[in-house]
């Protein structure tokens, strides 16, 4: 099993969703950099269960120990540990589960790969896996922005078929986006879409959403070409997290409807750098960031895991009527908001210490 990500900026999770805890271990961070638990816990805030009707009931307060790498508030250089307890563990809600693989989760997949797997919760494929990359990822954000001045903002831009009109990437904040819960910073858009979660809940149903997310004040020059490229490397944190089915930059899709001359982005003076008019290219090219703000999007799927009753086969291939009794979001995308942001930081810091290798 694969659990580590990074190549000088490394991170190891480890922990199951119905195990004592689950936690991370990054090697790479740099020295004498202010770090404490302060600075983890807002984007644990921000991902755990419970904040809202409209996620999981699971009473989890997802409280953050740094075990290792930290004295007297400044970083050692030396391998960071932190830790998350799991509180509210009910592996017995998941009895059934041992023996009827759930519709579209990784039960089936699980067991065919390993020949074992956590009945309780999904184990590593829980999205409560994504505690630690959030931990670790909230201490990426922290050097990016005290070293680099990186801002990484991600943000609901859509929810089913309802979707918000488009924002500054330059302005928007992350209070704006914290001002409503389903994390939409366009206030009429989020009552829409926090109506349509409320009818998915009710009906014991789940629904799908998009995230975008922009990454600000990047030097120009990150990014390894030719396998390791920004957007690349991009697309397979994103990808990672659970629950993701599609990933777009820039223009994205909706570039392909665009002819050349409208798509290229045109080069300007921009105070003492060479900046581009338009950034069609999502602020890469070649595989490498080219100054301008990096802006993607994230598809995300209806949860798997859902109240009603569905016919599906147990692993003997007998008919069976499956209604989870496990707590589950009806939508995924309030509470992935974080993930997001912070699984781009881990990318960014990689690329960030990488660049720096290069003297």
């Amino acid at each position: 099993m694969s659990s580590t990500f990074g190549t000088l900026y490394r991170v190891t999770t480890f922990g199951e969703s119905h195990g004592r805890g689950v936690g991370a271990i990054v090697d790479g961070y740099p020295p004498r950099v202010p770090l404490a638990e302060a600075d983890i816990q807002p984007q644990l805030d921000r991902r755990r269960p419970g904040q809202s009707h409209l996620t999981t009931d699971r009473a989890e307060t997802d409280r953050v120990t740094i075990l290792s790498g930290v004295e007297n508030g400044l970083t050692l250089g030396s391998p960071i540990a932190v830790l998350v307890a799991n509180k509210d563990q009910k592996p017995s809600d998941y009895k059934e589960m041992q023996f009827v693989p759930r519709p579209s989760h990784a039960d089936y997949t699980y067991q065919m790969k390993y020949g074992i797997r956590a009945a309780s919760g999904g184990g590593r494929s829980s999205a409560r896996e994504t505690i630690a990359r959030v931990a670790a990822g909230a201490m990426a954000e922290k050097f990016l922005h005290v070293i680099c001045g990186v801002e990484i903002i991600a943000w609901v831009s859509a929810v089913g078929n309802i979707s918000a009109p488009e924002v500054d990437i330059e302005k928007i904040t992350r209070a704006e986006v914290d001002r409503t819960a389903v994390r939409c910073p366009h206030q009429n858009t989020a009552s829409r879409m926090q109506k349509e979660i409320e009818a998915a809940k009710e009906e014991k149903d789940s629904i799908g959403g998009i995230i975008t997310c922009v990454c600000r004040n990047l030097a120009a020059g990150w990014g390894e070409p030719v396998f390791d490229k920004m957007e690349a490397k991009l697309a397979q944190a994103m990808l990672s997290i659970p629950a993701t089915k599609g990933f777009e930059i820039g223009s994205g899709f909706a570039g392909t409807r665009m002819r050349g001359s409208a798509h290229n982005d045109a080069f300007i003076k921009k105070g003492d750098r060479l900046g581009t008019r338009t950034n069609f290219s999502g602020g890469t090219q070649g595989g490498i960031s080219n100054g301008e703000p990096i802006f993607f999007r994230v598809a995300f799927k209806p949860p798997a895991t859902i109240g009603r009753t569905q016919e599906t086969a147990d692993f003997e291939g007998q008919a069976v009527a499956l209604a989870a009794k496990g707590r589950h979001d009806p939508c995924v995308v309030p509470r992935a908001v974080p993930i997001v942001e912070t699984m781009a930081a881990l990318v960014l810091a990689d690329f960030a210490l990488r660049q720096k290798a290069r003297g």
